[in-house]
């Protein structure tokens, strides 16, 4: 299952995608979400699902990474499938068991709910996909800049979110190694009650912590070492700079989003 987390990971690639610049590809990602959020039809999720498959195909990642973004989340879909289903009744009652009922709403709200966090995972996880941590840095620095006027230490929140994006992949291979550890050593982490599974995790938790901490120190060592400042003064070695491909993309995801607009407003008139 940890295999399975891919947040934060960057797969180099020479795609149209990749060399977008990165503050549009952050601009379009939040169009995507608004784009999922813009009702509560159907016609959001299939339109949101043809920009994904768009994306995804320009962006030459593999589809079978989509499928591995949605795994760690099964739980998730699981218990957001149940509490709609059981919590919403309008409609048709299709199965009723004492107190318990599922409704045709309940249905529909809970396959819509259950595509749109798909979608939002697989659409949004194409960012991290195809930009580098330091282009993210770099992207989200320059985005939020004008906060620096009223003295926000925007350099220092985007470099404290590229580090932890960064990290991601490297603290689930050190639970993975400390997991297969434990095991060989007769742990039972897949057996026995809920109780006592949490209790099994224990010993991997703590060497995580430890683990974590001593990276950071690490980090924060060599930053120090190499007499790193901040963003004051500071150079970059490729600078932001949009092209007609950027404003193109831009204008390709706002597209997207006043079509699904004018549907909504079609099918709710």
């Amino acid at each position: 299952m940890l295999k399975d987390i891919t947040l934060g990971q960057y797969f180099p690639v020479d795609s149209v995608i990749h060399k977008l610049d990165p503050r549009f590809k952050i601009i379009n990602t939040l169009l995507f979400i608004m784009m999922l959020f813009a009702g509560n039809h159907a016609v959001n999720l299939v339109i949101g699902a043809v920009f994904v498959i768009l994306v995804q195909g320009l962006s030459k990642i593999p589809f079978q990474m989509g499928i591995k973004s949605i795994k760690p989340i099964f739980p998730v879909l699981v218990f957001t499938a149940i509490l709609n289903l059981v919590f919403i009744d309008t409609g048709e009652t299709l199965w009723s068991w004492k107190f318990l009922k599922i409704t045709e709403g309940g249905l529909q709200t809970s396959a819509f709910m259950i595509g749109r966090i798909i979608l939002l995972i697989i659409g949004s996880s194409m960012l991290t996909y195809t930009t580098s941590p330091i282009l993210l840095t770099d992207a989200i620095e320059s985005l939020l800049s004008p906060l620096k006027k009223v003295k926000f230490p925007v350099h220092e929140m985007a470099m404290m979110m590229s580090i932890a994006l960064r990290f991601i992949p490297t603290l689930i291979e050190e639970t993975d190694k400390i997991m297969a550890a434990q095991k060989a050593r007769g742990a039972m982490l897949d057996n026995g009650k809920l109780l006592d599974r949490v209790k099994a995790m224990i010993p991997i938790l703590i060497p995580l912590f430890v683990s974590a901490f001593r990276r950071a120190e690490e980090l924060a060592t060599a930053m120090e070492c190499r007499c790193y400042q901040g963003g004051e003064g500071r150079t970059r070695l490729r600078e932001l700079k949009a092209t007609w491909k950027d404003y193109c993309s831009l204008t390709v995801c706002g597209l997207f989003l006043l079509l699904i607009m004018i549907l909504n407003s079609i099918i709710s008139y």
